[in-house]
Parts: C-alpha cells; sequence; structure tokens
C-alpha cells in the first residue's frame, strides 16, 4: 500500500484513539498512538490477514502484549472491518466487547487475551513454535512496551524463542522512553536494549516507529533471517500527533477533557 495511503488511515486511527477514549472517559492514549504508523504498516501491509477469512490457519497472528494501549488495536481492526466503526465509541462500557484490554472470547481479530504485563511474547513464542511444529508458513508478530520489558517473563521468552529458532517471531518494541511511573531510566533503566536482545539471540533492527520507509526496511530485512527470531526496536514518541501529550508520562492512562478533545482533533487533522 502507498505511504500516503497509510498516513490517511494512521490519520483515521488517530481520531478514533481519541474520540473512544474521550467517550468513556478512561484509557490509555499515550501508548496507543505512538503505536499507530507500526499497526498501520503492519495490518494494512505487511500481514496476511483478512476480517472475511479471519480463522484461518495460515493466516498471520498479531499479538498485542501492552494490552492497555487497545485502543489503537480495535481501531485497526474496525478500519479493516473486523466490526464496525460504531463499536468504538463503545470502549470501557457495561457489556461491550470493547474491554479495557483485548478479550480473544468477545472481539473478532484478537488473538489472545492480554493486559497482565510480560506474558504477550511468552504466547507468541508458543503460537511461532506450534507453526513450525505444524509445517505451516504463518509469522506471529508481537508489540511490547519498553517499560514492560521489565519484567522477567519476557527475558524467558527471549531464551525460549532463540533457543528454538523462531524465525516466523517478529517482536517490535514500542520505544517512546516512558512508562505510568515516569522515565523508564528512573524507573528500573532498560538500556542499552539492543545490547541485551543480542545477547539473547535475536537478530536486532532499531528504527523510527513513525517513518514508514524505515518500517517497510525493517520488515524486509527480517525476511531474509534465518533461524533466528527478529526485534524491531522501534523510537517513537508517546501521545504522538497531540502536542500536549507528546513526551508527557502523565497521558499514560487519561481521558481528555472536551477543550483537550477538540485540541487533538485538530491537530490530528479530523472532523470535530
Amino acid at each position: 500500500m502507498q505511504k500516503q495511503k497509510m498516513a490517511s488511515i494512521a490519520r483515521k486511527i488517530r481520531h478514533n484513539i481519541v474520540e473512544m477514549i474521550y467517550e468513556a472517559q478512561s484509557g490509555h492514549p499515550g501508548g496507543s498512538l505512538s503505536a499507530v504508523e507500526i499497526l498501520t504498516y503492519l495490518y494494512f501491509s505487511e500481514m496476511n490477514i483478512a476480517s472475511n477469512d479471519a480463522k484461518n490457519e495460515d493466516r498471520d497472528r498479531f499479538i498485542l502484549s501492552k494490552g492497555h494501549a487497545a485502543p489503537v488495536l480495535y481501531s485497526v481492526l474496525a478500519e479493516k472491518d473486523f466490526f464496525s466503526k460504531n463499536e468504538l465509541k463503545t470502549l470501557r462500557k457495561i457489556n461491550s466487547k470493547l474491554q479495557g484490554h483485548p478479550d480473544m472470547k468477545k472481539v473478532p481479530g484478537i488473538e489472545a487475551s492480554t493486559g497482565s504485563l510480560g506474558q504477550g511474547l511468552s504466547i507468541s513464542s508458543g503460537i511461532a513454535l506450534a507453526g513450525k511444529l505444524d509445517n505451516k508458513n504463518y509469522n506471529v508478530y508481537v508489540l511490547l512496551g519498553d517499560g514492560e520489558t521489565q519484567e522477567g517473563m519476557v527475558w524467558e521468552a527471549a531464551m525460549f524463542a532463540s533457543h528454538n529458532k523462531l524465525d516466523n517471531l517478529t517482536a517490535i518494541l514500542d520505544h517512546n522512553g516512558l512508562q505510568i511511573d515516569g522515565k523508564n531510566e528512573e524507573v528500573v533503566n532498560i538500556e542499552p536494549i539492543d545490547k541485551k536482545w543480542e545477547a539473547f539471540g535475536w537478530h536486532v533492527i532499531k528504527i523510527n516507529g513513525h517513518d514508514y520507509d524505515e518500517i517497510e526496511k525493517a520488515f524486509n530485512e527480517r525476511k531474509l533471517v534465518k533461524n533466528k527470531p527478529v526485534i524491531i526496536i522501534a523510537d517513537t514518541i508517546k501521545g504522538k500527533g497531540v502536542s500536549y501529550m507528546e513526551n508527557q508520562a502523565g497521558w499514560h492512562g487519561k481521558a481528555p477533557s472536551d477543550e483537550e478533545k477538540n485540541i487533538a482533533i485538530k491537530e490530528i487533522g479530523g472532523e470535530l
């Protein structure tokens, strides 16, 4: 897909994220907005997946390990016609399918229920190994938060994936430098994060996570890697696209007011 078209889709997704969190008056805008380009590229250019064939055994799988960023995934799935866009404004409402964290039993297109941080890479590694054992050609993609890599379970899964040579597994690290309590380096420093993954036997690619040329190049490089899992460390901006949210840890989990919502929509380029 042309990058101009993906940029247009990304604007719609950002608009949706702001609107749905505003309607819920609850949710996580910062880490949802930072991952927009990554998920847009995955779902509209990279992955073999279709809403009218959602249970195809050969489909690619995506796992949102940082499950609190559900608004970006819900918005992408709605744009891919997995369910009606009208449902987006039911986020976090009673009886809505779209709860605060993804529920695979309720939402079409969700491969795993996530939310307890650290688990997504283990789930993804298991799915990738199953694909190898079953001689399937699907790929597994998992999005991790950088603060999430403070969890020990992530590194157990990293060892497992490397040991089993899961070259059908790609992790993407949403490396925006912030978590709920502030800067990663002040909570628990994760750097040098690239060297850590290399030491665990992964092929590491570093990119600007908002640049489609770099994203495309990274996924093309991924296809050339054999006998190793791949991690794409994507440097991003938390709250990307909304000036007052950008690089502000306080917008990790907070809904905008009426005025803030209107400002955000204008900056994104949507309609009020």
